[in-house]
């Protein structure tokens, strides 16, 4: 998985912790408060999806509730500027 490290020390020795992953090929998790957030792996380690296998991800995903659009339609309405911005 990779070598812990905090997100402080990440931050304060960045460009030593680039360079080990990119000559050394090490890994590291990021930890915030204890708790993993982020993993900085060499970047051909970080398999990219192909077009196909997003299309065939959006594809098997379930249909949108039917009250979806009737919420979106409450947002944009409730977010309306006023029709004179100077009436305010």
């Amino acid at each position: 998985m990779g070598t812990p490290v905090s997100a402080t020390d990440l931050a304060r020795n960045l460009g030593d912790y680039l360079a080990r992953v990119r000559y050394r090929r090490e890994s590291f998790v990021v930890e915030k408060n204890g708790k993993a957030v982020a993993q900085v792996v060499p970047a051909d380690e970080v398999g990219a999806a192909s077009m196909s296998a997003a299309f065939s991800a959006w594809d098997s995903a379930a249909p949108p509730d039917p009250s979806f659009a009737g919420d979106l339609e409450r947002v944009a309405a409730a977010d309306r500027p006023p029709e004179d911005p100077w009436a305010l």
